[in-house]
């Protein structure tokens, strides 16, 4: 069976659903100590427990919010956190398929367009190395727009940005593009 670390409900839909009209029921893992503030955390948590409960997938749950965690382990290079976030979330996840006896672990960070897929696809094959599971990769975008509108048809959470503070931050401090004011009339 396959471990599919799950960021949130509308990207783990997209997987899921390529998965499934595959005959590949897959296993989630919820596991991201970088989601912040704690209010986002749990939103997100929800979501995928609403959507795992919906589906009747088995979802396995490590429980922690590691907001000081997370920022000793990027400090001070904090333009070097996606590195640290995914490589430990897929450490973990690694870690989890192995012990509870999957036969490999893919994330659905890989249904994502805005996330760096070269350094998550690097992150996974040394991950599968250095733990002896296998890591699979396959590019899920084409089907992030379907797992939005299934998590939004089901009702769950819609997440605005990545979940790191950071990342919040940078979605809050992007210019707003007005129209011109000839267009305004």
């Amino acid at each position: 069976m396959l471990l599919l670390h799950g960021c949130c409900a509308p990207c783990s839909a997209g997987v899921v659903d390529i998965f499934t009209q595959r005959g590949v029921v897959p296993a989630l893992l919820w596991y991201n100590p970088n989601i912040h503030p704690f209010t986002e955390y749990f939103n997100r948590k929800k979501a995928l427990e609403g959507f795992c409960t919906h589906k009747n997938l088995r979802l396995g749950i490590i429980e922690n919010y590691g907001l000081k965690e997370f920022i000793s382990a990027i400090y001070p290079n904090f333009d070097n956190r996606c590195e640290y976030c995914y490589g430990h979330r897929l450490e973990s996840a690694a870690q989890y398929a192995k012990t509870h006896g999957f036969s490999g672990f893919t994330t659905s960070l890989l249904a994502s367009p805005y996330q760096n897929h070269e350094l998550i696809k690097k992150l996974g094959y040394a991950t599968e190395k250095e733990h002896g599971i296998p890591f699979y990769y396959e590019d899920f975008r084409e089907n992030f727009r379907n797992g939005q509108n299934e998590a939004r048809g089901m009702g769950l959470y819609m997440q605005k940005y990545c979940g790191c503070i950071f990342s919040e931050e940078e979605r809050y401090s992007q210019p707003i593009a007005f129209p011109a004011a000839s267009k305004l009339r």
